[in-house]
């Protein structure tokens, strides 16, 4: 693995993370009065963008953190149009 690699991994894998806090508050509240609905739209459209390019150029790194990032985009906008 490249130093380029490691930093792709590293990126990735603080900006999945950042998600988690988010996904576990909403999960435990049901509150969703904080979460835009638009922004969330946008987003995991964006990350499905990402993940689809990620997946042409077989950049594994892109493909990982998408994947996961993705699953709690899901996650969240899907509480936002439940709870919301």
């Amino acid at each position: 693995m490249t130093g380029i690699e490691l930093i792709g991994y590293a990126a990735a894998s603080l900006t999945t993370a950042s998600l988690v806090p988010q996904a576990r508050l909403l999960y435990r509240t049901r509150n969703t009065s904080g979460v835009s609905l638009g922004m969330y739209s946008a987003f995991t459209v964006g990350v499905a963008l990402w993940l689809a390019y990620g997946v042409l150029l077989s950049a594994w790194p892109v493909i990982l953190a998408n994947v996961v990032t993705l699953a709690l985009a899901v996650t969240i906008l899907a509480m936002k149009l439940r709870y919301g």
